[in-house]
């Protein structure tokens, strides 16, 4: 029994090491693609900033491609555990994924070196197969199987939702001052989507619920803008 619980704890002691390391990594692999870009960085970049050795970078990822996905998907998801539990307090499936696609593109100006990286890896990286996509289709679907769309299918309304959520927070962040933009995203998705105008318009400008900082291990080293008139203004004006 000692001698399994010896192995046992090594085991342990060993994973929560590795996975250490692996956040070490993805810590710094964001300040190094927003640096110099997703197409102009190599290994040695990342080694670097991180402050490991060749080896161990590559026992945690291959290739470059390998690292800018876990890396977008893990931040992805660090935000979606701070906003789906905000939208689940709703019942109406239109209004849980009206009120994330508003509350993601609002995590995006309050932590502009996030929105800064999305803005750089696009749409399918930071998506496919992340708990975004999951959520996202959840609450399609249920809308879809209501008949509260007008859509051929699920996917369309997907591909609809999803281009606004980073064309938007592309632009959000690239202009100096577009008030109600997220807002007037979702009233014309909506629209688009075969939602009667004035309920379209009601749930596009719906209160949102104050969302918490991030509190995942990379966000947790990120600055984070405390929301405030004064505080969207300032970061509206950052430029890549």
């Amino acid at each position: 029994m000692a001698t399994q619980n010896t192995e046992d704890h090594r085991v342990r002691v060993g994973a929560e090491r590795r996975e250490k390391t692996r956040i070490r990594i993805l810590e710094n692999a964001l300040m190094v693609f927003n640096e110099k870009g997703p197409d102009m960085v190599v290994a040695e970049d990342f080694i670097a900033a991180a402050g490991v050795s060749r080896g161990t970078f590559y026992n945690h990822f291959n290739t470059i491609g390998e690292l800018l996905v876990d890396l977008a998907g893990t931040m992805s998801n660090e935000v979606l555990h701070v906003v789906d539990p905000l939208v689940l307090k709703l019942d109406n499936p239109v209004e849980r994924f009206s009120m994330g696609t508003r509350l993601y593109m609002h995590m995006a100006l309050r932590y502009p070196l996030w929105g800064t990286f999305l803005r750089r890896v696009g749409t399918q990286l930071a998506t496919r197969g992340q708990l975004i996509e999951t959520y996202l289709t959840r609450d399609l679907t249920l809308a879809h199987k209501k008949k509260m769309l007008n859509v051929k299918n699920v996917q369309v309304a997907h591909d609809i939702v999803l281009g606004s959520i980073f064309y938007g927070i592309d632009t959000l962040l690239g202009k100096r001052s577009l008030e109600l933009h997220e807002e007037n995203i979702i009233y014309h998705v909506l629209m688009g989507l075969g939602i009667e105008e004035s309920e379209a318009n009601r749930i596009a400008f719906m209160p949102l619920p104050k969302a918490k900082a991030v509190d995942g291990p990379i966000f947790s080293k990120l600055k984070f803008v405390e929301e405030s008139s004064k505080a969207v203004k300032k970061i509206k004006a950052v430029k890549n």
